[in-house]
C-alpha cells in the first residue's frame, strides 16, 4: 500500500502541469507515440489507428473554447480540462488496440494514468508505456503498478476513475469494488466487446473521462480592473 500511495502522489505532482498542456500539444504527442506503436507489428498497428482516433476525437470535442452568452461586460467560456489520476485494467480480453484507446482517451483528456493487468499483459502494458516516453510524455504521467495492488488501487482516493476491458463477471467485480469506496465517486468506463469495440470505439468516448470547466471574466469591475471567476474540478 505505501508504494502504491507513493506511485499516486507522484501522479498528483505532474498531473497539473500536465493537464494544463493544451489539446492540441497532447494530441500531436499522442500521434507520435501511435507511429512507435505502430512499428511493433499488425495488432499494434490497429492500436496506433484506435490511438489516432481518439485524438480525432480530442480534436473535435475538446480542442475549442466555447463562447457562451453573458451581459455586457462580462465574457464567459465554457471548456473541458482532465479530472486528475484515472486507473486502467482488465482481464483476459484486454487486447492491445483497448489498452491503446483506454490509454490515448484518458491522457488526451488531461488525466494521469495508473494500470494494473494480469502478469501476462504485463510485457505488452510496459512495450506501450515505453513507446510513450519516447514520444516526449513526461515521466509518471502513466505508470503500471502491480496486479497484487489493483484491489487497493479502485478504492484508493486519488483515483477518480477506471477504464476496463473483459468479461462481464469482471466487470461487476471491480464495479463492486468501487461502490465500496467512501469520498468522491469514481466513473466506471467498461468494454466488454473486444471484437467490435462498441464502447471504445464510439465518436464522444474521450468525453467519459473529463470535466467541465466555466471561466467568467467581469471588466466593469469597480475602478476597472478584471475579476476572474473560475470554476471546474478541484484544481480549477
Amino acid at each position: 500500500m505505501e508504494q502504491l500511495n507513493n506511485v499516486l502522489e507522484q501522479c498528483d505532482a505532474v498531473w497539473e502541469d500536465w493537464n494544463d498542456q493544451t489539446v492540441a500539444g497532447r494530441i500531436t504527442l499522442l500521434q507520435r507515440w501511435s507511429e512507435t506503436v505502430a512499428a511493433r507489428g499488425d495488432d499494434f498497428a490497429k492500436a496506433a489507428n484506435m490511438i489516432r482516433f481518439q485524438c480525432d476525437s480530442a480534436d473535435r470535442l475538446l480542442n475549442k473554447v466555447h463562447e457562451l452568452p453573458g451581459p455586457t461586460g462580462e465574457t464567459n467560456e465554457l471548456y473541458t480540462a482532465g479530472r486528475g489520476t484515472v486507473a486502467v485494467t482488465g482481464d483476459a480480453l484486454l487486447t492491445p488496440i483497448a489498452l491503446c484507446g483506454q490509454l490515448a482517451a484518458a491522457l488526451v483528456a488531461g488525466n494521469c494514468v495508473v494500470v494494473s493487468v494480469e502478469g501476462t499483459h504485463a510485457d505488452m502494458v510496459d512495450a506501450v508505456l515505453a513507446d510513450l516516453v519516447k514520444a516526449g510524455c513526461p515521466d509518471r504521467v502513466a505508470v503500471r503498478v502491480s496486479i497484487d495492488a489493483l484491489n487497493d488501487l479502485l478504492v484508493h482516493p486519488h483515483i477518480v476513475g477506471l477504464a476496463t476491458t473483459g468479461e462481464d463477471a469482471h466487470v461487476r467485480h471491480v464495479n463492486r469494488q468501487l461502490a465500496q469506496r467512501k469520498g468522491v465517486i469514481a466513473t466506471l468506463v467498461a468494454e466488454t466487446d473486444t471484437a467490435h469495440y462498441p464502447v471504445i470505439g464510439s465518436p464522444d468516448y474521450v468525453l467519459r473521462f473529463v470535466t467541465e470547466c466555466t471561466r467568467t471574466i467581469n471588466i466593469t469591475a469597480v475602478g476597472g480592473n478584471a475579476t476572474l471567476l473560475e470554476l471546474g474540478s478541484g484544481e480549477h
